[in-house]
């Protein structure tokens, strides 16, 4: 039997830093949907399409990103990050691309009185880019959707 893919194998870059997290979701919203006549369906109709997740990382890797607010000016001064996750085992690979990443703070410190775990810091984020999400390669939007953008 083979050897299947887990959290474990996850290695997530946020721009040019690699980033050991705790936990990373990239979660999609599309709205495309059944087009109704009279209340009965006829056809799809494409809809609005956002994504967005949440890094959670303990507190070295939090100093990681807090460098690179510095070096901005700010935590909100930051620019979009793309943000990658490859995950791979001998027979198996998984990579999703999240592009024009904005990452906020959500929940700054998560600490347990009776300790037993690391500090936890939640960066939630939302995907501001065109390029939007790649999953192995493939874009999550059709390249007819974006190419009248200025």
């Amino acid at each position: 039997m083979s050897q299947k893919l887990s959290g474990k194998d996850v290695d997530v870059m946020i721009g040019s830093m690699l980033v050991h997290v705790e936990k990373f979701t990239v979660s999609i919203e599309d709205a495309t949907g059944p087009a109704m006549t009279r209340g009965v369906p006829d056809g799809w109709i494409s809809g609005e399409k956002k994504a967005s997740g949440e890094i959670e990382v303990d507190t070295n890797n939090l100093m990681t990103i807090l460098d690179a607010a510095k070096g901005a000016g700010s935590f909100s001064a930051l620019e979009p990050f793309d943000i990658v996750s490859s995950a791979a085992t001998s027979n198996m690979e998984f990579k999703v691309e999240a592009f024009g990443c904005k990452l906020r703070i959500s929940d700054l410190l998560d600490a347990a009185g009776n300790g037993g775990e690391k500090l936890k810091h939640k960066l939630p984020y939302d995907v501001t880019s065109r390029d939007f999400v790649r999953i192995n390669g493939i874009p999550y939007i059709d390249a007819s959707e974006t190419e009248n953008f200025i």
